[in-house]
């Protein structure tokens, strides 16, 4: 248990069992009644924002959560396994708990894995990875129209538009929050 002058950007809380984790706060003491504390909170387990408001002297519950450095190993069945380098205690975690990123989930991709007590409940990429390209069409001779993209498919099996001139077998970077192209990259 803490109280609401505990209250900070990033402190993870649990509402009515829940994990969540402060995005904004701001204290509010108004000429008459009592001072409180406005917040948005972000659901750790289905990402979705709400606002939420403490008395003054409230107490609210921190969350049991931890994040792990993991490395990503496999595909097993409906979940992905990660394992702890550190320890090399293995944890599966549900496909629709990794959703949208896991199209850029590459054998060895370090992550960090989010466990509230005990369970994952999510998996945070790095910013941007490294792939390869697999397939893409040749760029067309003389097209050379500023910001043309064409699509390419990456050894995970994502699709991202790339510029004309990569080609199969370079590598790119992705930024894993958009599914963008970032630039290419020498190996």
């Amino acid at each position: 248990m803490s109280s609401t002058t505990d209250i900070r950007k990033g402190l993870r809380i649990q509402i009515d069992g829940v994990p969540y984790h402060i995005v904004e706060h701001q204290f509010v003491k108004p000429g008459k009644g009592q001072a409180f504390t406005r917040c948005r909170v972000k659901n750790l387990v289905n990402g979705n924002v709400i606002e939420r408001t403490w008395k003054s002297g409230e107490s609210v519950e921190l969350a049991d959560v931890e994040e792990r450095k993991m490395t990503y190993s496999w595909e097993e069945a409906d979940t992905f396994v990660f394992m702890d380098t550190a320890t090399g205690d293995q944890i599966h975690v549900e496909k629709d708990k990794v959703g949208d990123a896991a199209r850029f989930l590459g054998e060895g991709l370090d992550v960090e894995v989010t466990l509230f007590n005990g369970s994952a409940i999510g998996v945070d990429l790095p910013a941007n990875v490294i792939m390869q390209v697999v397939e893409s069409e040749p760029g067309i001779k003389g097209d050379t129209a500023s910001g043309a993209t064409k699509p390419a498919k990456l050894v995970t099996g994502a699709t991202v538009n790339v510029p004309l001139f990569i080609k199969e077998g370079e590598w790119i970077k992705v930024d894993t929050s958009t599914g963008q192209y970032l630039e290419r990259v020498n190996k």
